[in-house]
């Protein structure tokens, strides 16, 4: 079901607090067809020339949604996260309506729990993944980090001084930290494909991905 849901379907977002709000803007920005609804007319008056549709409504009610067309849509975002009331009810009502694909924002991981069980196919943590995102980063050496579900990370970051001035194959990187040097960008240069032959200097940028865990040891070289 998932595969045949084409790229640039139409997303329904409930709920125009800080995290619909932003969800919705990138969304229109990448050209994609939005209706957003909240139940604060002064959101809704906000957001509506900044996406396709902006809609005073009550999510709560199924009824509401119905009238709305949202079962029209494949795709969803609850983006309600202050009532988890709320948030569980307006998730079940679009399990209720079908839709494929439902993202929903959890505050808590017993609220995510409850909105796995009723059907949510994607449970989002912003608060606590923007968390441990800037606790990796407060080291200084990071500037960007991502970490997956199986504890697999992709972070972009400054070289530790035992891989400056050699090539990447001189280093022996993988064997000894575990770790892959995937691009290197140079100053006033474009990100490139690192290859066992690219020497990382003083004034790279690095990509590397590997465990969190030898990541976060590879950064703390001197």
């Amino acid at each position: 079901m998932v595969d045949r849901i084409p790229h640039n379907a139409p997303v329904l977002v409930i709920g125009l607090g800080r995290f619909g709000a932003a969800t919705a803007g990138q969304l229109d920005r990448l050209d994609r067809e939005v209706l957003a609804i909240d139940e604060s007319a002064l959101l809704v008056q906000k957001w509506s020339e900044r996406v396709t549709h902006a809609v005073q409504a009550d999510a709560r009610s199924i009824d509401a949604l119905r009238q709305l067309g949202a079962e029209d849509f494949s795709v969803a975002v609850v983006a309600v996260g202050s009532s988890i009331e709320a948030s569980v009810l307006i998730t079940a009502n679009l399990v209720d309506l079908k839709i494929p694909q439902i993202w929903a924002k959890a505050i808590s991981q017993s609220h995510g729990k409850i909105l796995e069980r009723i059907g949510a196919n994607h449970v989002i943590y912003p608060e606590a993944e923007a968390g441990e995102r800037v606790a990796h980063l407060v080291s200084g050496r990071m500037l960007d980090y991502i970490q997956f579900d199986d504890d697999f990370a992709l972070v972009k970051m400054y070289p530790p001084k035992p891989i400056r001035g050699l090539s990447l194959t001189q280093s022996d990187v993988r064997r000894k930290f575990k770790i892959t040097v995937v691009g290197v960008k140079s100053p006033g240069k474009p990100f490139t494909y690192a290859t066992a032959d690219t020497v990382v200097s003083n004034h790279d940028l690095i990509i590397v991905s590997g465990a969190a865990a030898d990541i976060e040891r590879f950064a703390s070289l001197i």
